[in-house]
C-alpha cells in the first residue's frame, strides 16, 4: 500500500468532513429544525462507503481492467444513465433522485472514461494516430462529453482535459491535439453562448462592473442577452463575498466554526465555496495545507508515470491525477475570483456523495498502480 496517497486521501476527506459540518450547519439548521448535523452525516455515509471502495480498489490488479468488456460496459453504463439523468431530471437535467439519495452520473463518468481512454490507448499501442483509433477515441468523448456539456460546463471541461492528458502521453500527434483543441474551443464558446447565464458569468468576470461592454450598441445587446436568461443579476457576487470569506481568515483564521460569510452571504457556502470559509476559519495556514495535499497527491500520481508495470497503468495514473487536479484548480480559482464561477466541487472537500465516492474510487485504481509499481522497484532492487 502506498501509505502516503492513502492517508493524504483520508485526511483530505476528514478534513472536508469538519468544513462541510461548520459550513453547513446554520444552513442545515435553517432548512431542517433542529438537524444541524443532516449534510455532515450524508457526507460521512459517502466518505465511509467511499473508503471502503477505496481499500477493495487498491487490493485489487488494476491490469484485470484492461478489457473491451469493462471498458465498453463502463462507458455503456454511464451514458444510459446520463441521460436517464437527464430525462428525469427536469430542473438541471444532472441528477437521479432516488429519494433517500442522489446520483449525478456525471462524476461516475469520471473512471468510465479514464479506464476506457487508458485501454484505448493501450490496446491500439503504435497505431493511436490511426483514423480507426481517433474515430472511437472521437465518438466516445463527444457521447459523454456532449451529454455532460448540456447541463454540467465544469465537469465536461475536466472530462476532456482530463483525456487530452492520457493521449498526449500515449503519443497522439500534436497536430491532432491541435485540432482536437481548436474544435474544442469552438464547442465550449457555442456552449457559453447558447445558455444565457454563462455567458453573463463570462462577462461578469472580464468586466464586473459592465463599463467596456456597455460602450457599445452591440455590447449593450450582448448583455440584455445574457441577462435575460440570469435569475441573478449580481453575478459578480458570489466572487466578491469569497474574495471577502478568504481575505477576512488572515494567517491563522477566525477559528472553526466562526465564519461570517457563511451565515447566508455566501451562497453555496459547504458546495462550491466551502475552500473559502475553510480559508475564512483556519486562515492562510489551513489553506496551504489542503493546497499540499493536492501537491501530495500530484507528486505520487504522476511518478507512476515512470514506475507503473504497463503502459495501461501509466495511462490510468496520468489520467486520474490529471482528473483530480484539474477539478481542484478549477475550484480554487472559482473561489478567488481568478475564473468565471463554473458550478464545480473541490475533490475530496466540498458536499457532495457522488463527488466524493468517485474521488476515492479514482483514489483506490491510484493506490492499486501505486502498490504493484513499488512491488516491481523492490523486486528490482
Amino acid at each position: 500500500m502506498d501509505w502516503v496517497l492513502f492517508f493524504t486521501v483520508l485526511a483530505m476527506a476528514v478534513f472536508g468532513l469538519v468544513m462541510v459540518f461548520s459550513a453547513s450547519s446554520i444552513v442545515a439548521e435553517i432548512r431542517f429544525k433542529e438537524h444541524s448535523y443532516y449534510f455532515a452525516l450524508r457526507q460521512a455515509a459517502a466518505a465511509l462507503i467511499g473508503l471502503v471502495v477505496m481499500t477493495l480498489l487498491s487490493q485489487k490488479d488494476y491490469r484485470k481492467l484492461a478489457s473491451p468488456s469493462v471498458a465498453f460496459t463502463g462507458l455503456g453504463l454511464t451514458l444510459v444513465l446520463l441521460i436517464v439523468a437527464y430525462i428525469t431530471d427536469g430542473r438541471t437535467h444532472r441528477w437521479i433522485r432516488l429519494g433517500f439519495t442522489n446520483i449525478q452520473p456525471s462524476e461516475l463518468a469520471k473512471p468510465a472514461m479514464i479506464i476506457f481512454i487508458a485501454w484505448m490507448t493501450t490496446v491500439r499501442a503504435g497505431f493511436v494516430n490511426s483514423r480507426h483509433t481517433l474515430m472511437q477515441v472521437s465518438l466516445a468523448v463527444v457521447a459523454i462529453g456532449g451529454v455532460i456539456l448540456l447541463p454540467d460546463f465544469g465537469t465536461a471541461v475536466v472530462l476532456v482535459g482530463t483525456v487530452f492528458s492520457i493521449l498526449y502521453i500515449g503519443g497522439i500527434a500534436r497536430r491532432y491535439l491541435m485540432m482536437a483543441a481548436l474544435g474544442g474551443l469552438l464547442v465550449l464558446s457555442v456552449a457559453v453562448v447558447s445558455k444565457p447565464y454563462r455567458l453573463l458569468r463570462v462577462i461578469s468576470f472580464a468586466d464586473p462592473e459592465f463599463q467596456q461592454i456597455t460602450k457599445t450598441e452591440l455590447g449593450r445587446k450582448v448583455l440584455h442577452y445574457a441577462q435575460s436568461g440570469s435569475k441573478v443579476q449580481d453575478t459578480a457576487y458570489h466572487g466578491l463575498q469569497s474574495r471577502i470569506a478568504v481575505a477576512t481568515g488572515g494567517v491563522m483564521g477566525l477559528g472553526l466554526m466562526n465564519s461570517k460569510q457563511k451565515l447566508m452571504f455566501l451562497p453555496e457556502a459547504h458546495t462550491d465555496y466551502v475552500y473559502a470559509i475553510l480559508a475564512e476559519e483556519t486562515g492562510l495556514v489551513g489553506a496551504t495545507l489542503i493546497l499540499a495535499g493536492f501537491v501530495v497527491l500530484l507528486w505520487r500520481g504522476y511518478r507512476l508515470y515512470w514506475t507503473a508495470l504497463d503502459d495501461f497503468g501509466r495511462y490510468l495514473a496520468v489520467g486520474i491525477t490529471t482528473c483530480i487536479l484539474l477539478q481542484a484548480f478549477m475550484n480554487m480559482s472559482v473561489v478567488l475570483d481568478l475564473g468565471p464561477a463554473k458550478g464545480i466541487p473541490l475533490p475530496l472537500v466540498s458536499y457532495g456523495g457522488s463527488s466524493l465516492v468517485t474521488t476515492m474510487i479514482l483514489a483506490g485504481l491510484l493506490l492499486s498502480v501505486s502498490d504493484r509499481a513499488v512491488e516491481t522497484e523492490g523486486i528490482e532492487d
